[in-house]
């Protein structure tokens, strides 16, 4: 996929985030703290809170792509922003710079209206798994670092990140990393699930592209139901989740309004130019 053409950035109100648009629908969102590894300090989750309810009505982002300024992804929750200054705030003040936290690594991100991926690109450690746990789908470069070393600070895994690793890793890798607080590197992540695929740091961005192009020929509709419905049935029994699933088809053909479903099924069925595992479908076909 050729590099898209920057047409705008944006920056937070207190430059914790950073967004640049591309003209080919790419919104890259960057972590932008880079002399604190973008540790996660409650002005960042501020802004993320902020960023994310802009590009959900921004129509120059079509899919986006969560990656860190610098040489890290983030490096988890700020311990000195988190613990020493907020035990020093009122309580309802504690409260709500919690909750902003919440909100966006995890209340958002999980159904969020638009596709998003993971790109980690350095550092990924402790809090970073709640947010890579639920983007859409998450890349990594092969050196990249990561960890969970709240153990070695006597703490639990910041926030959900307990749940996140239950999500992405086998139950005994899980209890390896919280109870060891050892590395790992992108390579071993990808082996264990944890992100979809990794690949040299060099060519990275360029692989996170090619991926973008892909989701970015699905229609709107399809894919964000295909994603509500792959979270929402993880806790159901199979009888439970075929009648859910059945009342989210009727839903999806009701707001499909690019009506993806029955193009697609003439051009497979009557017209003969598509082939499912032999080509993509052309939305843009008539």
């Amino acid at each position: 996929m050729p590099e898209g053409k920057i047409i705008a950035t944006h920056e937070a109100k207190r430059k914790t985030v950073k967004i640049e648009f591309e003209d080919n629908g790419i919104a890259w969102v960057f972590l932008n703290r880079p002399e604190k590894r973008n540790a996660m300090s409650p002005a960042l989750n501020d802004d993320m809170v902020e960023v994310l309810e802009m590009l959900e009505n921004d129509d120059r982002a079509k899919v986006l792509v969560l990656t860190g300024a610098g040489e890290a992804w983030t490096a988890g929750m700020d311990l000195r922003e988190f613990f020493r200054a907020l035990d020093k705030e009122t309580p309802a003040e504690q409260a709500r710079q919690r909750r902003s936290s919440e909100v966006w690594q995890f209340r958002m991100l999980r159904n969020y209206a638009k596709p998003t991926i993971a790109m980690v690109n350095g550092w990924c450690f402790g809090g970073a798994f709640t947010p890579l746990a639920c983007c859409d789908l998450a890349v990594a470069a092969d050196e990249a670092v990561f960890g969970v070393s709240e153990i070695n600070w006597g703490i639990l895994p910041g926030g959900v990140v307990t749940k996140a690793l239950q999500v992405l890793m086998t139950n005994r890798d899980a209890r390896w990393y919280i109870l060891t607080g050892e590395t790992f590197t992108g390579k071993e992540a990808a082996r264990m699930g944890v992100v979809n695929r990794s690949y040299p740091k060099a060519t990275l961005k360029e692989e996170t592209r090619k991926l973008c192009e892909i989701i970015l020929k699905k229609g709107p509709a399809t894919y964000f139901h295909c994603k509500v419905a792959f979270n929402y049935v993880d806790g159901m029994d199979w009888d439970l989740a075929n009648e859910w699933l059945r009342g989210r088809s009727m839903a999806l053909r009701m707001m499909d309004k690019e009506n993806i479903r029955d193009r697609a099924l003439t051009s497979f069925l009557d017209k003969k130019e598509y082939r499912p595992g032999l080509g993509m479908f052309d939305r843009g076909s008539k």
